[in-house]
């Protein structure tokens, strides 16, 4: 989700509320406690320089029960990050704390945001080496004269 997206989607909220892919609730007195751009120059396994911006969000559970993050508190705090630090209408990455600290995409699935879970991947498959998936055949269709058959000694 961009930045233009969910500037379109919290004004419509009476609360904001964040859940894991696994159904459970961020607790409601999270704090959006940091908004930025992120830019990630790197350079992929097969040798491409790539650079990569994200706005993120850094939700945080503090002791502080009775907080709750209102949609134009977050609006604001969205509005004045990109006066300040112009940030772009670029995809959000959110930050939340579990095990350690997790990344997730962001979506919406019209009550609440849902925090997507991110995974890796090889950004140069085709250049690095990595063997592409066999293809499948079926054995059924192979000639009869490559049959193996009980006692043949093919197997």
């Amino acid at each position: 989700m961009k930045i233009s997206k969910i500037k379109e989607i919290l004004p419509a909220l009476d609360n904001v509320e964040f859940q894991l892919e696994n159904g459970i609730f961020v607790p409601e007195h999270f704090h959006v406690t940091e908004v930025g751009q992120i830019t990630k120059n790197f350079i992929d396994c097969g040798g491409v320089v790539r650079t990569e911006k994200v706005v993120n969000f850094q939700l945080w559970n503090a002791n502080d029960f009775e907080h709750r993050l209102k949609p134009t508190k977050l609006l604001s705090i969205i509005k004045l990050s990109e006066e300040k630090l112009g940030i772009e209408d670029a995809e959000i990455e959110v930050e939340y704390q579990s095990e350690t600290i997790g990344k997730y995409d962001l979506d919406f699935n019209g009550n609440h945001f849902v925090l997507k879970n991110k995974q890796t991947a090889c950004l140069a498959q085709d250049t690095c080496g990595i063997p592409t998936e066999k293809q499948k055949k079926n054995l059924a269709a192979l000639p009869a004269n490559n049959a193996c058959t009980p006692g043949g000694g093919c197997c």
